[in-house]
């Protein structure tokens, strides 16, 4: 018998008002079926089906039927609180219909209400058990529909962690684990539930082994967040010495996000170790230093240098080296270029254009020299030694305080990864100095090189030149105290911090405090919210700008919804144009683990009618995509590279070169047209003086660090990189003092692969790159302008004259083909003749191969490692994998530039690059090792001498790695001097 199909609940919703019980129960079971398709009809009867539950003299399964059914009435119209009211009041009416009720906005709400219960429950009150009752359906929902993950979410809103327990039994799924930890740190939970978190989950993780290692970036991560010395060396001690290689593997990660407080702990806590794992554990502290690291990075940016001097020329030639802007453009240009390389040739090169600058152009290019050698901690005292002040008299060559003052400023960012003694030299220097441009410079130095250690008596000497209240040397202090106390959150210095800025009269004071604070309160999210907000609501805009920088590194990273609200908020409604450039820029620092999102939402800002909210959407743009080559970013950039305001215009060629860095042509098709932009605007003489500044900035961004370094924000690991968001943070301050632009550098990220075997030695090996080489190879390089020519001209010719010649041209013709035909019509008569067809030459286009081999110390740029694969039949392999974004071989042919466009910013560094530890498969055979002797000197090459340095193209040298303490050193380069006074 065929089921009639209902057309309306009418029926049912009359025999509600018959007075029979029997006749109500029957009704409401019928409307409980038709809810899904007669909601709406339903609804209009809604007051009638809740008298029906409020009514006592009912039974109750007739009651508990009424509520269900106005349960279902109210869920379908959107009314959740008041849907989940009456699913309490329905008992076990409602147990078999729970899998009814599957809209988000329902569970959020079923969440929400047992958050709020349980926390009345901790105040002695008890959790309703029809609450519990429908919490726990809905897990047994999940769970039973194999939707782990989403159970693992609601088990993480309404804080029952026992549930993630009971999935990770069941499943065994280690992957899980680290699904719940990444939801942890990349959503907006508080600090204390966060820590409660991952200290619950850190037991449940597996110890990874060389057979099963996939989780091992997810526990590096976890250890970096925890900040615990005392967890993190338990834990490598658990490994020594079966598996010491995964030891050395997880220290060298740990130093890629670690926090200097957080390494140097473990370091002491290590124990000394026995006869047997003494050598291991001393290793381990070794590379827990973060100087292994360090060395092995800059020879892979000195080895692979790609440095286009032909690029550095044109700007050299087109920047008028006398006006100070443009001096400090090309300075700014040529010390990304060459970040971290070592190489100072076209320093050497144009010494004549070095003695041009005067003053703080000076200053900024003498600090250059700290970007050059970034890293090079071993020789940097020996570099800047002719700059550096003497320790008992002022010097009376007259500017030389400003290259005194930039020498100390590069001292700092040359020991960035580790202050140790210089830490202590600057101290000093900044105490004995009376004079305040030597000061500013000692005071940037020193908050660099002591970024994080907390050191309180630096502290106090910045204080102290803080209280001079000299206005140059005031504001490096202020921001050079936030830099010491970074994340310190201590509310004792900020408070002082806000009174002296409220008291001083100097502008530049006020915003390097304002500046230091929120580094104070860097990632302390809920811990900020009190100063953010007495920031917020001064009165001085520079505070206020101060204040949203606070918020913005307090939450950085985390995408917190309230935060960005409030971003946008105060974008759009502050007084100050300063302040609203700062909140449109500062949700790049919110938003940089999701950079797909930030286009979506600059997108109308950046057609603002204010111009500096404009030239803040550019920078956010580029800032949170850095490195991704999102084309979604690009198309709102390139129309800005033509807006009618100067700095809008330079702040969109800034962000370009950001965002394409590291890309090729290949994969990006705006980077053949942004190099070509580049060399326009910088070469027209008729461009503003700022957009020409940002095409140079932005030409020593795409090419930083010799095209072997990208921009992130984010660790390999997926931690917060805070040197980078520090140093992006300074950058930023470029629009007020440009020397802070030099900052940047922090920022930059080697993308090298470097193997080291057992004995942390560099071994020759080979591995896979599953893509077209053109996807991932260096720019070419740029071709010097073609010498014009001129041309004959062409001489006129009468039309008389022309055709006189053509009638005489004709006639001896005819003459000639006369005499000769009978001669050829004999020999055509006699020989048959042969037709001959043009055949196309063949096709001489070369088919690109689909893959290609790398050797140890190349180049993997982040989205390539995605293709990276070690040879089955190799003797090397990595002890955990390449990254966990592996990218099936056939997409190389066309899906990258979609790959980028959706961003892989987020996981671009989970589980790849960088220093890896290699398995020995065939240890028995003898293995060839790069060399690391430093190379001897050239015997007859004076210009090598006269520049050590100065070698862009290094790759036919042997390495000269010190990572053997007993090794020795590579000699110191020469020094030289600027020639700034001749």
């Amino acid at each position: 018998m065929v089921v009639r199909a209902h057309s309306s609940a009418a029926g049912a919703l009359a025999l509600l008002s018959e007075p029979d019980i029997v006749f109500k129960q029957h009704a409401l079971k019928a409307l409980n079926q038709l809810v899904p398709q007669f909601w709406a009809e339903i609804s209009e009867h809604i007051a009638l089906i809740e008298s029906l539950y409020e009514f006592e003299e009912l039974p109750k399964e007739v009651r508990d039927i009424a509520a269900l059914l106005a349960s279902k009435v109210y869920y379908y119209l959107g009314e959740y609180d008041e849907a989940l009211s009456f699913a309490l009041g329905a008992g076990n009416a409602f147990q078999a219909e729970a899998r009814t009720y599957d809209a988000k906005e329902y569970v959020e709400t079923v969440v929400y209400t047992f958050t709020c219960a349980r926390d009345e429950a901790s105040s002695g009150s008890k959790i309703e058990a029809r609450l519990q009752f429908i919490i726990e359906a809905i897990f047994q929902r999940c769970i039973d529909e194999g939707e782990y993950k989403q159970a693992i979410g609601i088990a993480l809103e309404s804080r029952r962690l026992d549930i993630i327990t009971q999935i990770y039994n069941l499943t065994g799924d280690v992957s899980l684990l680290c699904y719940a930890m990444e939801i942890v740190l990349d959503t907006s939970f508080s600090l204390s539930y966060r820590d409660q978190i991952l200290n619950f989950l850190s037991p449940q993780f597996p110890l990874p082994s060389q057979t099963n290692s996939t989780h091992m970036l997810a526990l590096v991560r976890l250890h970096v967040t925890l900040n615990n010395p005392s967890m993190t060396v338990s834990l490598l001690s658990s490994l020594v010495p079966k598996e010491k290689l995964i030891a050395y593997q997880f220290a060298f990660d740990l130093v890629e996000g670690g926090a200097r407080d957080f390494l140097e702990g473990v370091r002491k806590e290590l124990p000394q170790g026995k006869d047997e794992t003494k050598e291991i554990f001393e290793k381990l502290r070794s590379i827990l230093g973060g100087e292994e690291t360090v060395k092995l990075y800059l020879e892979f940016l000195k080895r692979n240098n790609k440095v286009d001097m032909l690029i550095l020329k044109h700007s050299k030639d087109a920047l008028e080296p006398r006006s100070s802007i443009y001096h400090s453009a090309l300075t700014l240009q040529n010390a990304f270029m060459h970040a971290g390389t070592t190489s100072d040739a076209f320093l050497r090169d144009n010494l004549e254009w070095l003695g041009m600058a005067t003053n703080w152009a000076k200053f900024s290019t003498t600090a250059a020299l700290g970007v050059i050698h970034k890293g090079y901690f071993q020789q940097g005292m020996n570099i800047l030694s002719p700059y550096l002040p003497q320790t008992s008299t002022e010097s009376q060559i007259q500017g030389a305080v400003y290259s005194e003052g930039g020498a100390l400023y590069a001292l700092g960012m040359i020991n960035a990864y580790g202050g140790g003694q210089t830490v202590d030299y600057l101290r000093e220097t900044l105490r004995n100095s009376q004079n305040d441009i030597v000061q500013h410079g000692a005071a940037l130095g020193l908050g660099i090189a002591g970024m994080g250690s907390r050191n309180t008596d630096a502290y106090d000497d910045l204080k102290e030149t803080l209280f001079s209240d000299s206005a140059v040397a005031g504001e490096a202090a202020g921001y050079a105290m936030g830099l010491i106390m970074l994340g310190s959150a201590s509310q004792a210095r900020a408070d002082e911090m806000i009174t002296y800025a409220r008291e001083t009269q100097h502008e530049k004071i006020i915003r390097g405090v304002a500046m230091g604070l929120s580094f104070v309160f860097y990632g302390r999210q809920e811990e900020a919210d009190d100063t953010i907000r007495l920031l917020l609501a001064e009165k001085d805009p520079i505070l206020r700008y101060g204040g949203v920088y606070t918020l913005a590194l307090a939450y950085a990273g985390t995408s917190n919804n309230d935060a960005v609200r409030r971003m946008l908020h105060i974008a759009v409604s502050d007084t100050s144009d300063d302040v609203r450039r700062a909140a449109v820029i500062s949700l790049a620092f919110l938003l940089f683990k999701s950079p797909g999102q930030v286009p979506r939402i600059v997108q109308l800002l950046s057609e603002s009618y204010n111009p500096h909210v404009r030239c803040g959407a550019t920078l956010a743009l580029g800032i949170a995509c850095a490195g991704t080559g999102m084309q979604d970013a690009v198309q709102i950039l390139e129309p800005m590279t033509k807006d009618g305001v100067d700095f809008v215009r330079q702040g969109a060629f800034v962000a370009l070169g950001m965002i394409l860095v590291q890309q090729s042509e290949s994969s990006s098709p705006s980077m053949a047209s942004t190099r070509a932009l580049y060399a326009k605007v910088t070469s027209d003489k008729h461009e503003d003086p700022m957009a020409r500044l940002g095409a140079a900035l932005g030409q020593g961004l795409i090419d930083a660090g010799g095209r072997n370094v990208t921009i992130s924000l984010q660790s390999r690991a997926g931690t917060r990189n805070t040197s980078a968001i520090v140093g992006m943070a300074l950058f930023c301050q470029f629009w007020y003092w440009y020397p802070l632009a030099h900052c940047a550098c922090l920022a930059f990220e080697p993308t090298a692969m470097i193997g080291l075997n057992e004995d942390l030695k560099v071994p020759k090996f080979e591995f896979v790159s599953n893509a077209r080489p053109s996807l991932f190879a260096y720019p070419a390089p740029a071709t010097p302008p073609k010498k014009e020519t001129a041309a004959k001209m062409v001489t006129a010719v009468l039309s008389t004259t022309a055709k006189v010649k053509a009638r005489e041209k004709k006639k001896a013709a005819a003459d000639h083909e006369s005499m000769d035909t009978d001669e050829k019509a004999e020999v055509r008569k006699d020989v048959d003749v042969e037709m001959k067809t043009e055949e196309a030459p063949p096709s001489r286009r070369k088919t690109e191969p689909t893959s290609e081999k790398l050797a140890n110390f190349s180049r993997v740029t982040p989205v390539q490692l995605g293709y990276v694969s070690f040879p089955s039949d190799g003797r090397y392999r990595p002890v955990r994998p390449v990254t966990s974004n592996v990218l099936h071989p056939k997409a190389a042919k066309g899906a990258l530039s979609q790959t980028t466009k959706k961003g892989l910013a987020s996981e671009r560094y989970a589980g790849g690059g960088g220093i890896l530890i290699l398995v020995d498969e065939r240890p028995d055979e003898e293995a060839e090792f790069i060399e690391l002797q430093p190379p001897a000197p050239p015997a007859d090459a004076p210009s090598a001498s006269a520049v050590p340095n100065g070698n862009a193209n290094v790759a036919d040298r042997p390495l000269h790695i010190a990572v053997d303490t007993n090794s020795p050193e590579a000699d110191p380069p020469e020094s030289f001097e600027y020639p700034f006074d001749s």
